[in-house]
């Protein structure tokens, strides 16, 4: 008779094994919720992607992967430049730095747009007159061209017209390749262009006048 309480606890214990189970099948619920919360979470991430501003267009230029050297072996990292523009002359480029891509794209495009500038385009597709730009071992030249003639450029250079809106130009790079510097050259050649009606308020002129100055030298250039 001692042993039929053991068996019964035994069987009880055993009778428990189920509760373990359905336990088990709790945390497999649990576990669904968590696999749904990677899908709503993947929903966020499109949301937030919807509510990017449509009215710029970004441009990934270069992604650099640094290794570095610890104990446990070697840890990486991701740096990544971008372009943002928004097709009408205004352009910027920012960099950022991260454990992961996205997050280097993230934080890159973030700057981009905060370091935004406006450059004065003529008719909207070229640029007033021809322009150098220079940054560390990076030199760049860029000039105006006629209607048709279309992006003549390489690299990370047509990455930046094409953010810009420029839709005519021709550019060269005749220093560094390094997408840092060619990017930066190319930021410092624009920021020297000037319009006809910057000179014209700077003259206190109207731009009729400068306009028409400059149509009487191309002449008198062209019958010399």
């Amino acid at each position: 008779m001692a042993r039929t309480p053991g068996s019964s606890e035994r069987g009880a214990g055993r009778g428990e094994r189920p509760g373990g189970g359905n336990n088990r099948g709790e945390r497999g619920e649990r576990g669904g919720r968590r696999e749904g919360g990677g899908r709503d979470g993947g929903g966020r991430d499109g949301g937030r992607g919807g509510e990017r501003d449509d009215e710029f267009v970004d441009k990934l230029v270069h992604i650099n992967r640094v290794a570095k050297v610890v104990k446990g072996g070697r840890r990486f990292a991701f740096a990544a430049l971008v372009l943002v523009g928004d097709t009408k002359g205004r352009v910027g480029y920012g960099s950022g730095k991260a454990r992961e891509v996205p997050e280097a794209i993230r934080k890159a495009t973030d700057a981009a747009k905060r370091n935004m500038i406006r450059i004065p385009l003529r008719e909207g597709r070229t640029l007033h007159h021809d322009l150098y730009g220079r940054f560390g071992a990076g030199k760049v030249i860029l000039r105006a061209a006629p209607a048709g003639t279309g992006i003549i450029a390489g690299g990370p250079m047509r990455a930046v017209f094409e953010t810009m809106g420029i839709q005519d130009i021709v550019a060269k790079s005749v220093g560094s390749n390094n997408p840092h510097n060619m990017v930066k050259a190319t930021f410092a050649a624009l920021q020297t262009m000037t319009s006809p009606r910057l000179v014209a308020n700077k003259r206190g002129k109207k731009v009729a006048d400068i306009i028409g100055q400059r149509g009487d030298e191309a002449a008198a250039a062209k019958g010399a």
